[in-house]
């Protein structure tokens, strides 16, 4: 099923992102695609502030990952896969043991490992269409 909702400001992608994030649960996974200032970072922030309200939200392009912790127990974690190219460097930074944790992740430049990723996700593709307005559109492969 696809969905598109557009959003007319920054504000308005956060608020769009933290009401996916009352849907999630341990285990799901947000794919993220969108251009370089598309507004991946600030989806995230909005998803973020449900689950871990007091955490500093801040893109990990050199980090690669960042964790969140949830109060009620477990983590967010929000990857940066925009210099990951192919399956040894997903593998060199550990993402598959990502997945067995049963946190919840949220993966910007997910375009990037598609191709080497089998698990059912939610994944959502944000197109700036003015300086200010965005096109969010999500294509679930799993329900949430």
């Amino acid at each position: 099923m696809r969905e598109k909702i557009y959003s007319n400001s920054e504000v308005e992608t956060e608020n769009i992102a933290y009401s996916l994030a009352s849907k999630t649960q341990p285990g799901d996974i947000i794919a993220l695609n969108g251009e370089m200032g598309a507004g991946k970072t600030a989806f995230t922030r909005g998803f973020v502030k449900l689950l871990a309200p007091s955490a500093r939200v801040t893109s990990p392009t050199f980090a690669l990952v960042n964790q969140y912790e949830m109060g009620a127990g477990g983590s967010v974690f929000h990857f940066d896969m925009y210099r990951i190219e192919g399956e040894e460097a997903l593998l060199s930074i550990g993402f598959y043991d990502y997945l067995d944790r049963g946190d919840i992740l949220i993966i910007e430049w997910f375009e990037n490992i598609r191709d080497f990723f089998d698990e059912h996700t939610v994944e959502i593709d944000i197109v700036k269409t003015s300086d200010t307005s965005r096109e969010i559109i999500f294509e679930r492969v799993k329900e949430i």
